[in-house]
């Protein structure tokens, strides 16, 4: 009965939790949706086939979207690491991390609305390099905090020992503690590039509607008015992590354990 019990509970929350994504394909794949049927008349490819032509730049937007997230996620990840080390260990680490708070006290759009001054200045504005370093005043933040607690007596043991077998600083860096720390450094990966992935304040400003990331593509057809386009976005915004979600629970989880 118990046994019974558990795989109903199971299967209700994998309805739960999957009727949202089907949801959004069945819409992708609608051209009329009216109440209250409860499901579309027709079922067709027509939307998938008019925005994967090149005047839609979907595509490009998934590449753009990649892109930018890939090197964010990386440079925040590494970024974060090296410099949480030299928190970690200040005699003023708890005033320190607090500064890493300031990011997340103002929404992304207004904090973007206060840099937006100084990225036209610089002339930043408009391109994706200038969308990446304003995602690193978030993401940067987040690694930060995720590693300044990390870093504890066995950790600054290991490097101590890599001193005493003659080791320099970058060898025990490199060779000792970035091994040893791999599933914290594709943990803080996988949190950051979703960060970036489904950013839309910071990328909306800076990159003044010239950065057509995947997300933006998606509130863009919103706007219109165009639902299932925006289905069709959406479909492929949540692909990546899902593929996170499943390389999280495969490989990353049952090494930690």
């Amino acid at each position: 009965m118990h046994h019974r019990f558990s795989i109903s509970l199971r299967t209700i929350w994998a309805l739960t939790f999957s009727m949202p994504v089907l949801f959004l394909l069945m819409l992708s794949l609608a051209q009329q949706w009216r109440f209250p049927d409860v499901f579309p008349e027709t079922f067709t490819l027509i939307n998938w086939k008019n925005l994967m032509q090149n005047e839609n730049n979907l595509l490009q937007s998934l590449g753009v979207s990649v892109i930018i997230s890939t090197v964010v996620a990386a440079l925040a990840t590494s970024l974060g690491f090296w410099m949480s080390r030299a928190i970690a260990f200040h005699p003023r680490k708890n005033l320190l991390t607090s500064f890493t708070y300031l990011p997340f006290v103002f929404s992304p759009v207004i904090f973007a609305s206060v840099l937006n001054f100084y990225f036209i200045l610089f002339n930043l504005s408009g391109i994706i390099f200038g969308v990446m370093l304003a995602q690193l005043f978030i993401t940067l933040p987040y690694a930060l905090l995720l590693f300044v607690d990390y870093w504890d007596l066995k950790l600054k043991s290991l490097e101590d020992l890599a001193f005493t077998l003659g080791g320099n600083s970058s060898q025990a860096f490199l060779k000792v503690i970035v091994p040893v720390s791999k599933n914290m450094l594709l943990l803080c990966f996988f949190q950051t590039f979703l960060t970036s992935w489904f950013d839309y304040g910071l990328t909306s400003v800076i990159g003044v509607g010239k950065i057509q990331t995947l997300t933006v593509k998606v509130f863009q057809y919103i706007g219109e008015a165009n639902p299932f386009y925006a289905a069709v976005s959406s479909c492929l915004l949540i692909i990546p992590p899902m593929i996170l979600l499943f390389i999280n629970k495969k490989y990353l989880f049952n090494t930690m354990k």
